[in-house]
């Protein structure tokens, strides 16, 4: 069977986001090549699906980095969930498919919510499901059965579902 990960916000070629994150890397280069290293260190087959909840690539008017070189390098099937910086170069990519959020079912029995923002409540919250986003870069505690599964909390290395398993054991469902 394949494994399945989670990440968010890669940010690739954003030399800005170094800053802003408090990431220890001294340019957007060295920051791309460790997180492709990372990623190809435990998504090791191109059948492992990685669901990556938005932000892969900073839009902006000049592309510092090629996203089709980065996406190109980078094992698995590749599946995105949109956010606020991923623009046209973004979602032309050979993605399995692109959403604006997702209900991933087949992992665990109560599902799975895929956004990359978080929310308070989300499809089936009252019954169990689980919520992973990104945007907030780790600056955001986990609320209820949901966390950051962003490149900022996970050491710059997608997370598999049995490390989200484990995390989720470890929060309590809420209703506020």
């Amino acid at each position: 069977m394949n494994n399945v990960f989670f990440t968010a916000d890669p940010h690739y070629g954003h030399e800005n986001i170094i800053k802003h994150s408090s990431r220890p890397f001294s340019c957007h280069e060295e920051m791309d090549e460790a997180m492709i290293e990372n990623w190809n260190s435990v998504v090791t087959s191109t059948s492992d699906e990685v669901y990556i909840l938005g932000d892969f690539t900073f839009y902006s008017k000049i592309l510092i980095t090629d996203p089709e070189n980065i996406f190109s390098r980078l094992r698995g099937r590749k599946y995105l969930i949109i956010g606020n910086h991923d623009r046209k170069p973004t979602l032309q990519l050979p993605w399995t498919w692109v959403k604006e959020t997702y209900f991933l079912k087949y992992l665990n029995q109560e599902g799975i919510w895929l956004s990359h923002y978080p929310h308070r409540s989300w499809k089936n919250s009252f019954h169990g499901s689980w919520h992973l986003f990104g945007h907030n870069h780790g600056k955001m505690s986990p609320h209820g059965k949901s966390f950051d599964v962003g490149v900022d909390c996970w050491d710059f290395t997608p997370i598999e579902f049995e490390t989200v398993r484990i995390k989720m054991e470890t929060l309590k469902w809420t209703q506020e």
